[in-house]
């Protein structure tokens, strides 16, 4: 049984990085829903709260049903968290007096409380909360304290129960790593053995008995989720599964190609299906990067379909759903509002009838990397940046053309290369280029032009949930620039794009 760690989601921004934080120490860890959770079974070695954006001291403020949990089993509440066990039972929380943002240091520190094992005297913490817990209830024992807050930690008497009004989880808690290793090793006792090794051996072994003799079907994008759940699932399950590449006409230059040959001198069964002219007829005039989306998401399932059927006897449609995902669907406000469709194709499954399996469903985006590394990919697949879904109709903004879309092809394919015959590629998580519905004025020879402007965009980050741009040498980016205006016709002009997300996203659309 594997031993996990249960994350109690009270709507922090930083619930998912406490299950980052957790999972690097190699411990398998679950975020749920502070009132939807599973009741802890021989697995759940301890639980840890949130923070949240609210305060307890609302009239609908969240409150978890802790029995079973407190006094049972090991429990830390982390900011809101920790307020919680107070206001609940039997203390006080007060609106702070003291601004309680930002960095703050521990001038007091219990270092007999196994917590604080090994913590400096003085050590950085990270504060972000408007109230303060102004009256301890009996039998809690202040463990450390900040200049301005006095129970900025504490340890409940007879109870293996700890609450901190800072962030461990965060960079600025100089020592945060070491105080969660302290709770989820020292107190909690977990072994420290889930490794992407350990996670290969454990779902290759599910999926054999998941699907059995079962036939199966999977979309391939060429991007790392679909290629490290491919690889998955071929090594459970060897020919009865089925990978289907659809070309959209949307992909890079001469993607369709490389990407073909390199699954197919891997050994994975892969059908591939070139329905571009089927795409762009749809797409063709179409501005709305919404309509785009739905124009591309109905086309894939139709063409899906038609080649599935191809397939006798499918049961399984698998698909490379990651955690970030999972947790999305069922965060505490419900699943979050629409910023852009088209994420993973939703209507595949009820539109073909068949049972869903995903792999890598528990995996957060760098850890499906190092699953790929555990099961042997090659650096060209792992290393592939993200791409999105609706591919280069997203960074061709305005109508979708078959002429625009050949000049943003040529000038993102000298962007990339350049990257990587300049050694820049893999210092960069994301990069592209952005056709704009704007023609400028410049001069070629003796000529005046009036062409189009492309936008370089490239940034780094760890999984795309912020990011910031890249900061590509000057004579790079003036390279690449000369080499875009005199080698793409229709092209004038190059700008880099230099905003970082939040509050920008990655792509325009």
């Amino acid at each position: 049984m594997q031993e996990k760690i249960l994350i109690l989601d009270f709507g922090s921004q930083y619930t998912q990085l406490i299950a980052r934080r957790i999972r690097e120490l190699n411990v398998y860890c679950e975020i749920h829903p502070y009132n939807h959770f599973p009741a802890p079974d021989k697995s759940v070695k301890g639980v840890i709260l949130s923070g949240s954006p609210a305060s307890v001291r609302d009239r609908d403020a969240p409150v978890p049903d802790l029995s079973g949990i407190k006094g049972v089993l090991p429990l830390l509440g982390v900011c809101y968290g920790a307020q919680h066990l107070v206001h609940n039972f039997g203390g006080e929380v007060k609106p702070s007096n003291n601004r309680e943002y930002g960095r703050a240091n521990l001038v007091y520190i219990n270092h007999e409380d196994p917590l604080f094992r090994g913590i400096s005297a003085g050590t950085q913490v990270w504060m972000s909360h408007a109230d303060t817990i102004s009256n301890m209830p009996d039998g809690y024992e202040i463990t450390g304290s900040t200049f301005d807050v006095k129970a900025g930690a504490y340890k409940i008497k007879g109870e293996e129960t700890w609450g901190i009004q800072f962030h461990p989880e965060v960079y600025h808690t100089t020592e945060g790593s070491v105080m969660l290793r302290n709770f989820i090793a020292g107190i909690c006792k977990c072994t420290q053995n889930w490794t992407p090794e350990s996670f290969v051996e454990s779902t290759v072994q599910m999926l054999n008995k998941q699907l059995g003799n079962d036939r199966v079907i999977l979309g391939l994008s060429g991007g790392v989720d679909s290629s490290v759940a491919a690889f998955l699932l071929h090594k459970a399950i060897g020919s009865n599964l089925t990978c289907i590449f659809v070309d959209n006409g949307l992909l890079r230059k001469n993607e369709f190609s490389r990407v073909m040959e390199s699954y197919l001198g891997l050994g994975l069964n892969v059908v591939g299906v070139d329905a571009s002219d089927r795409f762009l007829n749809e797409l063709e005039g179409v501005s709305d990067p919404e309509t785009k989306r739905k124009i591309i998401g109905r086309v894939f399932i139709e063409v899906f379909d038609e080649e599935a059927h191809k397939v006798k006897d499918v049961k399984w449609l698998a698909q490379g759903t990651i955690y970030p995902d999972v947790i999305e669907s069922v965060s505490v406000k419900g699943p979050s509002a629409t910023i852009k469709s088209h994420h993973n194709v939703g209507g595949l499954p009820d539109k073909m009838h068949l049972k869903v399996v995903e792999p890598l469903r528990l995996l957060f985006k760098d850890e499906v990397r190092k699953v790929g590394h555990a099961l042997g990919l090659p650096e060209y697949i792992l290393k592939r940046h993200p791409f999105p879904g609706p591919g280069l109709a997203i960074r061709l903004l305005g109508p979708i053309s078959r002429e625009s879309l050949y000049i943003l092809k040529e000038a993102d394919e000298i962007f990339i290369e350049g990257l990587r015959n300049n050694g820049l590629y893999d210092s960069v998580w994301q990069a592209g280029v952005i056709l704009l519905p704007v023609r400028s004025v410049g001069v070629m020879g003796d000529e005046r032009t009036y062409e189009n402007a492309v936008v370089l965009r490239a940034v780094t980050s760890t999984d795309g949930m912020t990011a910031d741009w890249s900061h590509l040498p000057y004579e790079f980016l003036g390279s690449v620039s000369n080499e875009i205006i005199n080698k793409v016709k229709g092209i004038n002009r190059v700008v880099y794009d230099i905003s970082s997300k939040p509050p920008s996203t990655i792509e325009w659309e």
